[in-house]
């Protein structure tokens, strides 16, 4: 049996150090712990690098501290519209919802997709049917409602109106949640959901959902999931990217993660981050903004989670 590895992203550009306290801070790193042990439960057991990455995506959407799920953002109308993909880089088959209003979990609803292979993305009303058809969970909208994101849609409304928009900060602009894995017996996944960003046009749909731009897995390569501004990724086709220079190329995982976040972003001025897992275990998670929530396991099964530059060791 070869080695596991875990990594974990719950957005980039996350709040300025002094808008949280630091019981806010210390909150938001519980429930990254609380992913990585759900994730590595499975690892450790020796379960799928599939199943592993939609557990630490469940609770993420579970967490008001991410933009996914509970807590997700408000689009310019005021309610949620959710997006959500997985991708098994062992069949290299992934499915993705968007636009659903009312999946409690749409990582799950993403898998079921993926699983019964009828198609690769269903959105909107049909999303939450099917969902809903199959079993899952669904909710009110405003279940998905926090204060936090009530103040950042109001926040954005404001640049709006003054036509400040282009300078508002990271996280009042966008997040995301994602989770890369490598299980014992060499296969990747990964899983990637969000709320879009606040005050997004009604039926916006990012990279989050599209296969190779925020999520993508292949066995033998890599495993990616993204975060920052989603038409970006699309147009790059940055899951894609990241695997093809390090299959084509020849590159480590830090060189190719690095070189699209870091080098083929920086013309553009947007923010943009991403985890990723290779078939030796190796974890890149290069960001290009104040911060980036993030955590991982190594093969010793020592936990870290991170939001700005400091490293928890946990």
């Amino acid at each position: 049996m070869g080695p596991v590895a875990l990594a974990i992203h719950g957005g980039c550009g996350v709040m300025a150090k002094l808008d949280l306290s630091e019981e806010e801070w210390a909150a938001a790193r519980v429930d990254l712990r609380r992913s990585l042990e759900a994730g590595w439960a499975v690892l450790s057991a020796g379960g799928r690098a599939l199943d592993a990455v939609e557990a630490a995506v469940v609770v993420m959407e579970d967490s008001p501290h991410f933009n996914a799920g509970y807590g997700a953002a408000l689009n310019a109308a005021g309610y949620h519209e959710l997006d959500a993909s997985i991708m098994d880089g062992t069949t290299q088959t992934g499915g993705a919802v968007a636009g659903s209003r009312h999946i409690r979990n749409p990582v799950k609803a993403a898998r079921m997709v993926m699983e019964r292979g009828e198609m690769v993305l269903v959105a909107g009303k049909a999303a939450d049917e099917y969902a809903e058809a199959g079993g899952l969970e669904t909710v009110p909208n405003d279940y998905f409602t926090t204060e936090r994101r009530v103040k950042a849609l109001a926040a954005m409304k404001e640049h709006e109106r003054k036509g400040t928009a282009a300078g508002a900060s990271e996280s009042e602009k966008h997040g995301t949640v994602g989770a890369v894995a490598l299980d014992a017996k060499g296969h990747l996944a990964a899983a990637t959901s969000t709320g879009g960003y606040n005050n997004k046009p009604e039926g916006r749909v990012g990279d989050s959902p599209v296969i190779g731009a925020g999520t993508y897995a292949r066995d033998g390569v890599c495993a990616v999931s993204g975060t920052g501004k989603g038409e970006f990724f699309i147009l790059h086709a940055v899951g894609h990217e990241v695997a093809s220079r390090v299959a084509y190329l020849g590159e480590s995982l830090e060189q190719a993660a690095s070189k699209v976040i870091i080098e083929d972003f920086k013309p553009y001025g947007i923010g943009a981050g991403l985890v990723a897992v290779d078939a030796m275990g190796n974890i890149s998670a290069p960001y290009n903004t104040d911060g980036m929530f993030r955590g991982w396991v190594t093969a010793e099964g020592k936990f870290f989670v991170a939001t700005h530059d400091q490293v928890f060791a946990l």
